[in-house]
């Protein structure tokens, strides 16, 4: 776990593992990995018996589709209201764009409810880490002044979630 308050994530002994100061880091016996697609599908490949990734090709593009989504749209508008700074230097921009994070992650999960949710996973009926990956950005809309009731099946997804003894284990 890394401590953000403190910015652990810039000190010297991250820095050796992640060199672009940011989460997340996986450090595996190959190697580092960072970004999370990648760690999200190195997890699913080295524990296949989990059944984590679908197993066409098409399938397995449409989870890469949608972690990609998460990581390069909804992180970012997300990321607006904390860190738009690395963005913008003039305070007058720094608000605009915080302003705006509410509205683009309302729309990013509005697209979300029409493209994907469509069965009780993100995916349909097969539990992804792409659903791990949605609970975590889900989490973050009530911070960013959006009413999860707005988007019925994100909020259903949550609760599945929620009710799922490995979450409990891990938000413990």
């Amino acid at each position: 776990r890394v401590d953000f308050a403190s910015a652990q994530q810039r000190s010297s002994d991250y820095l050796a593992v992640n060199p672009k100061g940011r989460v997340p880091a996986l450090v595996t016996a190959e190697g580092v990995l960072t970004e999370t697609p990648a760690l999200l599908a190195y997890v699913a490949q080295t524990c296949p018996a989990a059944q984590l990734a679908p197993t066409t090709p098409f399938g397995l593009a449409r989870m890469q589709e949608l972690n990609s989504y998460l990581a390069s749209t909804v992180h970012v508008a997300h990321a607006h209201r904390l860190r738009a700074s690395r963005w913008a230097d003039d305070p007058e921009a720094i608000a605009a764009m915080q302003r705006k994070v509410s509205a683009n992650m309302s729309d990013c999960f509005a697209y979300l409810e029409t493209h994907y949710l469509q069965g009780n996973w993100a995916l349909g009926e097969q539990f992804t880490v792409s659903d791990a990956y949605l609970f975590t950005v889900a989490s973050w809309l009530r911070n960013d002044g959006v009413d999860i009731a707005q988007f019925p099946r994100t909020q259903a997804h949550q609760q599945r979630m929620l009710a799922r003894p490995a979450v409990q284990r891990a938000m413990a």
